[in-house]
């Protein structure tokens, strides 16, 4: 006998499915193109600023993140998943951190590795530990670091600078205050008219893309929030610049793009607050104190490894387990 509506209605509603239950529109693929729009201020920033190399550059390594998945996949027997877009923001991310006068080779080796070794090695999309396109940064810096800490535009300059303006060699922001004590106007580190690499020297580009991802929810304020506000606090409270911290080098980049990684960073509310803590702790640890004039990299990587023990402290009780009661 044929069922009414009604009880058909009824009957559904007794069926028992398998997880998950909440159910949402956003997906991977969503999400990835948030983060490439979010992108392109400073993707037009570095074009204008530093010429169309940039984005040739940007695309060598885009174009290494894409062969790299695509050669994973295909010797694992998957399929190729292009689609989901974390390769393209992996290859976009790494080029906005490579200087401005790398040859591509350098991107097409940087994307790869970015890839290979910082997705695919832990099992792909969701399972890797560390931020691939830091990853592939600190490969970069480690087996090239005359390429990745000098710029050689126009040629034999030797020194970071950029071409849009005079093409006036100079070095980073940074390394001039660390080993100069020379301070880069505010209004230069704000528009980005200064020397370093492809995505970190427009402070207002960056701005912009991390309004914009916090607009659509894309990620959490605490990462950022917690990582800017403490690199600035301690550097307030240790007598130098906060203003000046906040616009120089990569830290806007680091905050908004890399630290709030899904895969690599806390999700819960506490471990957000906790992990940006110690990514700003670390970035000005090593800026003050290190050899090294820029901290973002290494203190992003260092936390991604704590987060499994963030997350162990700061997970929620399940409901009735570790209480204690009386026993009789």
């Amino acid at each position: 006998m044929a069922l009414s509506v009604e009880e058909n209605l009824d009957r559904s509603r007794l069926t028992v499915t398998s997880s998950p239950h909440l159910q949402t529109r956003v997906t991977v693929r969503g999400i990835m193109l948030d983060v490439a729009i979010a992108l392109l201020p400073a993707v037009v920033a570095a074009t204008y600023f530093f010429g169309p190399w940039a984005l040739a550059i940007i695309a060598s390594c885009i174009a290494g993140a894409f062969l790299a998945e695509a050669g994973v996949s295909w010797a694992r027997g998957r399929e190729i998943p292009l689609y989901d877009g974390s390769a393209l923001v992996t290859g976009l991310l790494l080029g906005l951190t490579l200087p401005s006068d790398v040859p591509l080779w350098i991107g097409l080796i940087g994307g790869a590795f970015a890839i290979g070794i910082g997705k695919a090695i832990f099992g792909g999309l969701g399972l890797n530990m560390f931020n691939p396109a830091l990853v592939g940064r600190a490969f970069l810096v480690a087996s090239f670091p005359v390429l990745m800490t000098t710029f050689r535009w126009p040629h034999d300059s030797g020194a970071w600078m950029g071409s849009g303006f005079d093409a006036v060699s100079t070095a980073t922001p940074l390394a001039l205050l660390r080993w100069s004590d020379v301070a880069t106007p505010y209004f230069e580190l704000f528009i980005g008219r200064i020397g370093g690499s492809l995505g970190e020297t427009s402070a207002l580009a960056l701005l912009l893309g991390g309004l914009y991802l916090l607009g659509r929810g894309v990620i959490n304020w605490r990462i950022p929030v917690s990582y800017i506000g403490t690199v600035m606090l301690l550097t307030w409270a240790t007598g130098g610049d906060p203003l000046f911290h906040f616009l120089a080098g990569g830290l806007l980049i680091g905050a908004f793009f890399m630290a709030t990684d899904y895969v690599t960073s806390p999700i819960t509310p506490r471990g957000k607050l906790i992990f940006g803590f110690g990514c700003g702790f670390l970035t000005y640890a090593i800026r003050g104190f290190g050899g090294y004039p820029e901290g973002v990299l290494y203190s992003i990587l260092l936390m991604n490894a704590t987060v499994p023990l963030i997350e162990r402290f700061t997970l929620p009780r399940v409901f009735g387990v570790g209480v204690k009661t009386d026993a009789n």
